[in-house]
């Protein structure tokens, strides 16, 4: 099949790397990938890298009538077989170009946020979709309560784990861990791009409450972002001695291994996190907000905790839980790598996507 996935965000994160990673995999099964995206977009960058076809489409609305010539003539020429549609702009004008030209069209959903209700859900969802795809259950009956689309072309499709490229240095991961802790301490931590929506904030305060009961219970935030901006709350709060911000880590998968209990308190916008699976696979318990698909990997009780959003006190009681039982952290980590195993894994991805692929066009031709 001939599949163009279009792409309006310029940003690099779990959405891009999940579009990607879908990529290379079908590629490898046969099928022809080409990607159109905003000028100047990393996801762009990055599959040109990797060998895909890529064309910069303006996805400004002022630039509208430009983008749908340049989608059509991308359509024709490749003979485009299937839009594969990924955020707002791009959905739009990569459903109409689908339209007019006649291609299928998917449109996959990869955050948790509310649709806007009454005709703007019905066109996008439903005009200008003919399955949708989802990375988490969650978002299922509100789109198709919004849409009016039926459930039966609404799928959830979990972004699975690359075993190919997730890889774990050792060496590293103990030199990273002789960096922050101390022998006999607690590595806490997350691993995210960090903005506004990933509790940043909660977690310092949870480290400030935990720190007056257990200061041996060290955090680490991995990743970069914005993580600038939240500098000035380790003095703040007085946890500049038991916190660490390490920025930008090109492969962030041996600091992770270096944790004892990841967090992740997002407050809004999570699908199932790709960080998540990755610390669950390597056997971390997990300490999770109830927002998105993160319930769907955090299991309460069995491969983690899930504490409501904006609330650091319950955050710092579930971390003191997790580091004075050893055991209680084994266990849990012991079904989260399970879970992962049976559920989260990129070859099955791969294949539910590949079936709806073929549910809409027939056999790979």
């Amino acid at each position: 099949m001939r599949i163009l996935h279009t792409e309006s965000s310029s940003n690099w994160g779990g959405q891009e790397i999940r579009i990607l990673k879908e990529a290379e995999g079908l590629r490898d099964r046969g099928h022809e990938i080409s990607f159109a995206v905003a000028p100047l977009a990393i996801l762009g960058q990055k599959a040109r890298q990797k060998g895909f076809a890529v064309y910069e489409v303006p996805m400004k609305k002022s630039q509208a009538l430009l983008a749908l010539v340049q989608l059509r003539r991308i359509l024709k020429d490749k003979e485009i077989d299937i839009v594969n549609t990924h955020s707002h702009s791009d959905a739009w004008l990569g459903g109409l170009a689908a339209r007019i030209f006649g291609a299928k069209l998917i449109r996959t959903r990869h955050l948790s946020t509310k649709i806007r209700s009454g005709l703007n859900s019905r066109l996008l969802y439903k005009s200008l979709a003919d399955f949708v795809v989802t990375t988490s259950s969650c978002v299922i009956d509100m789109i198709a309560n919004q849409s009016k689309m039926s459930r039966s072309q609404i799928k959830c499709i979990p972004t699975g784990l690359d075993l190919s490229s997730f890889k774990v240095d050792e060496n590293e991961t103990a030199r990273f861990k002789k960096m922050v802790v101390k022998e006999g301490e607690i590595l806490v931590g997350t691993v995210c791009f960090v903005r506004s929506w990933k509790g940043i904030v909660d977690l310092l305060k949870a480290a400030k409450i935990v720190k007056a009961s257990n200061p041996k219970v060290k955090w680490v935030i991995i990743g970069g972002g914005y993580y600038k901006e939240y500098l000035k709350y380790l003095e703040e709060l007085d946890v500049k001695d038991v916190v660490t911000f390490t920025g930008h880590l090109e492969s962030p998968y041996s600091a992770m291994a270096a944790l004892d209990v990841f967090l992740l308190l997002s407050t809004a916008h999570e699908g199932i996190s790709q960080a998540a699976i990755q610390a669950a696979y390597l056997g971390k318990p997990q300490i999770t907000t109830d927002v998105g698909g993160l319930p769907e990997l955090c299991l309460h009780g069995e491969t983690g905790f899930i504490v409501p959003k904006f609330s650091p006190e319950k955050v710092a009681q579930a971390v003191l839980d997790l580091a004075h039982n050893p055991e209680l952290r084994e266990e849990m980590g012991h079904k989260g790598h399970q879970l992962v195993k049976e559920n989260f894994l990129l070859s099955k991805t791969l294949d539910q996507m590949e079936s709806v692929y073929q549910y809409l066009c027939g056999p790979i031709r």
